[in-house]
């Protein structure tokens, strides 16, 4: 089991509604699992969100506390609802509806990495399955949800800004034909997620760095900002999918030479985005 559910960094002073969190950007893979697995420690780690913790690394300077995972999304993914399991790799679990995202492998405990490649050579009991969602999953959400309601409390909004990344691909085939390829895409649910100003604040706060911002497709969010998303209750939820060609070698899993440059651009973003938040708080009375 990997060594932490997740990892909490707070502010010294807490003075933004906003709280930054990235649930794929864990790699702490455990041997017995990399051994277990038909696939080489490299390519294992496809469908993690290399380096995003780095890149948003900068929120509790700015205010925000910043929570990342501890456990690879191979191992369980934080982004699926904890009955997403998936009945073609866990032993004792029946088929209930037609999920796409559990139907391709992509569910709770992940049948596949990208590329279709599978991650276990059969399959799991529904002891292990539940073991992980009490270890990892389970925790992540209890601490992500508190720091949700501590913002809430202290400032009476809460925004929550889920840093993912995406690969280069992602994008082939949804851009106009003379179109600028986007650099990134924000997810808000087609508004159902977060308010319009508020999503409009953080387009600007890309946009102001050089970066193409384009929305929702391919990427409108999934379980996270649809379950923490609540604008009528002063709660948002915003997913951040940023492109990887950016500041990575997709194929090497490591940073490209142009990383510590883009790291300081986005330091320059998440000081936008904190002031958003800081903006749209309203202090209590009490505070």
């Amino acid at each position: 089991m990997p060594k932490a559910a997740f990892h909490l960094h707070h502010p010294d002073r807490r003075d933004t509604c906003c709280v930054f969190a990235s649930p794929h950007s864990g790699r702490d893979y455990p041997a017995w699992f990399v051994q277990g697995s038909p696939l080489d420690a490299l390519t294992i780690r496809s469908s993690e969100d290399a380096f995003v913790d780095q890149l948003f690394s900068a929120a509790p300077r700015y205010g925000a506390p910043l929570l990342l995972a501890g456990a690879p999304r191979a191992f369980v993914d934080l982004n699926r609802s904890a009955d997403e399991l998936d009945p073609a790799l866990i032993d004792g679990v029946r088929q209930s509806g037609h999920n796409p995202r559990v139907a391709a492998g992509l569910g709770v405990i992940p049948r596949v990495v990208a590329g279709g490649r599978a991650i276990h050579t059969g399959k799991l009991p529904l002891a292990e399955a539940e073991r992980r969602l009490d270890r990892i999953w389970r925790p992540y959400h209890a601490a992500l949800a508190a720091e949700m309601e501590h913002a809430h409390t202290l400032f009476g909004r809460a925004i929550l800004i889920d840093c993912h990344s995406m690969p280069r691909e992602a994008m082939d085939g949804t851009v106009r034909p003379g179109a600028r390829r986007p650099d990134v895409v924000l997810g808000d649910r087609y508004g159902a997620s977060s308010a319009p100003e508020i999503t409009d604040g953080i387009e600007q706060a890309f946009a102001a760095a050089g970066l193409t911002v384009a929305r929702n497709t391919p990427f409108a969010g999934a379980y996270v900002t649809q379950t923490y998303g609540r604008p009528s209750r002063g709660r948002h939820a915003i997913q951040i999918e940023i492109d990887r060609a950016l500041y990575m070698d997709e194929k090497k899993v490591r940073p490209s030479a142009d990383f510590t440059a883009f790291c300081a651009l986005l330091d320059g973003v998440v000081g936008r985005i904190a002031a958003i938040g800081r903006a749209a708080s309203m202090p209590l009375a009490a505070e």
